[in-house]
């Protein structure tokens, strides 16, 4: 070529410079001698136009390829610093450094922020995992019709002495049961008076992941085992009906002149029953009383004072403990099994009135035991009344 400026577009100084550096490098590897050529570009620096050659050494012989290798790498860096001073004057009044402004998605923010979308992207993916995920069914096993039952030895034990753990456990009807605490009680030589116990495990599920609320009761048993009765104090403002709670037994009767001296713990009772009319003037008394406060849930409320009178004076309280347990004394052991069934039977059907029947056996399991005894497991759906549809 000619020692002539050219004058060329960035995009053609780029195939300009890689078509002459492709063909003089097949050249330098066949014949190991550089072409002569020249290339150059006009730029533009402080006003004046001038000319920059790239190879101006003319013709030469290359007496190796190392030699002709170097050479292509001088001539594809002389083309980069070409090329990057060329495009740099494009942009000379911005700094390379400068920040970008970039533009902000404001209703991203918006739609990131927002709790009822929060909310509801939270929901479906709860959703999603919930269907992604396989719940797997608790698998009952029935072996009734089995040889033995499953993981145990056989159905009942052969010897009188055996690992309990091998055999089901055995569950006794409610009148050998009682008789089985009187004759432990004869064996330890034990007090003949002991209290007699039960323990209660509540299936507490109601329809659609609802509960029975933990309740307390209040019952009238047919053979009390207590020798004395209970104290009662009746609040009322009527002074007839503070008379007729006298008569009736009541330890204490009056009004709110009654609220300062149980609060010095100058009186106290066993239970304590009013008139709905002042019950707003009673609660004061709340967290003193605590349980004992009157409530028309344990039928400690109303108008009938008598009748309340006779049901506490020789009733017999209990309470569902830890969300789903029953433990209460029913008798003496020094009692006829015939009046401890009886305590028995009376408690049981009480404990059942307070969820439907149609659910289901409310009780899962029942122990009874006395002070001294081993507890004894015993079938709770023997002491229930039938109903008709199952007796047919």
């Amino acid at each position: 070529m000619t020692n002539e400026n050219v004058q060329l577009s960035d995009g053609c100084q780029v195939s300009y410079i890689f078509i002459y550096v492709f063909f003089g490098f097949r050249i330098c590897t066949r014949t190991k001698t550089f072409p002569f050529f020249q290339l150059t570009f006009d730029r533009f620096r402080g006003g004046t136009i001038y000319s920059l050659p790239l190879f101006s050494h003319g013709q030469a012989r290359f007496p190796d390829m190392a030699t002709c290798t170097r050479t292509v790498w001088k001539v594809l860096a002389g083309c980069q610093r070409q090329l990057l001073s060329a495009s740099g004057s494009a942009y000379s009044g911005v700094s390379q450094t400068a920040p970008r402004n970039l533009p902000v998605r404001t209703f991203a923010a918006v739609k990131l922020t927002s709790p009822l979308l929060i909310a509801r992207a939270l929901k479906k993916d709860k959703k999603d995992n919930a269907e992604k995920e396989v719940k797997k069914e608790k698998r009952v096993i029935d072996d009734k019709n089995r040889h033995k039952p499953f993981s145990k030895t056989a159905w009942a034990p052969v010897d009188d002495v055996y690992v309990m753990r091998y055999y089901p456990r055995t569950l006794y009807d409610p009148a050998e049961a009682i008789d089985m605490l009187k004759k432990f009680q004869a064996l330890d030589f034990t007090p003949h008076n002991q209290p007699v116990y039960i323990d209660l495990k509540l299936d507490m599920k109601l329809e659609k992941k609802k509960k029975v609320d933990p309740f307390v009761s209040t019952v009238h048993l047919p053979h009390a085992f207590k020798a004395e009765m209970n104290r009662v104090l009746v609040f009322t403002e009527d002074a007839n009906q503070a008379t007729v709670a006298r008569e009736n037994g009541a330890v204490f009767a009056g009004g709110v002149e009654l609220i300062q001296p149980i609060l010095d713990d100058e009186i106290s009772a066993d239970f304590y029953v009013a008139v709905p009319d002042i019950l707003p003037k009673l609660v004061p008394l709340k967290n003193k009383l605590r349980k004992k406060f009157p409530k028309s849930k344990r039928g400690s409320v109303g108008i009938n004072v008598p009748k309340m009178l006779e049901l506490f004076k020789t009733g017999h309280e209990y309470m569902v403990e830890s969300d789903c347990y029953v433990r209460t004394q029913i008798a003496t052991l020094d009692m006829p099994s015939e009046h401890i069934f009886a305590n028995l039977q009376t408690i049981l059907v009480d404990v059942c009135s307070h969820r439907p029947a149609s659910l289901g056996p409310f009780i899962e399991r029942a122990i009874i035991a006395s002070h001294t005894s081993e507890a004894v497991w015993f079938k709770s759906e023997d002491v229930l009344p039938k109903s008709p549809e199952k007796e047919e």
